[in-house]
């Protein structure tokens, strides 16, 4: 018996990327973006393939993504943004929605959308997924849409 397994890989062979930022705390989120580029271009993406759209916060991420999407224009999309808690209920609608809005929009339009949306309890929780000593969390979210786009080509070979 012989079992199939198809996976991607991290070797781009192109691709056109948008990545839709929230510039809200942004002192975390431009260190998600810093280490998203940086991983592209790692991975052989060129620059001019990349776009990079900003929108004030994590909860205006999922419209614009889906506008990026309904472009059809890219071989995936990257949200990065930074929600902290507070002492309100706020954290958890943004974090809810904003989560769940960029999940519809892959599956709406077949695309892969990945989620670099911190959702953190503290300041230092976002410092250290933007960098420190958690990685950087936006490298991570540019690593998945590259291993997504390779997996969704190798499924159509």
């Amino acid at each position: 018996m012989s079992v199939q397994i198809i996976e991607g890989d991290f070797v781009t062979g192109g691709g056109k990327y948008t990545i839709v930022v929230g510039r809200f705390n942004a002192f975390v989120v431009e260190s998600l973006l810093e280490g998203a580029l940086d991983t592209l271009k790692r991975h052989g993406v060129k620059d001019e393939d990349v776009r990079v759209v900003r929108v004030p916060g994590a909860f205006e991420i999922p419209l614009a993504v889906q506008k990026v999407a309904a472009q059809k224009i890219d071989d995936a999309i990257i949200a990065l943004g930074a929600v902290i808690r507070g002492g309100t209920p706020h954290f958890e609608y943004v974090s809810a929605e904003s989560s769940k809005g960029v999940y519809q929009v892959g599956m709406d339009f077949g695309v892969p959308v990945a989620n670099g949306i911190l959702t953190v309890n503290s300041i230092e929780q976002a410092i250290e997924r933007s960098g420190t000593k958690a990685g950087n969390k936006g490298a991570e979210a540019a690593l998945s849409a590259i291993e997504m786009v390779s997996l969704l080509r190798n499924l159509e070979a």
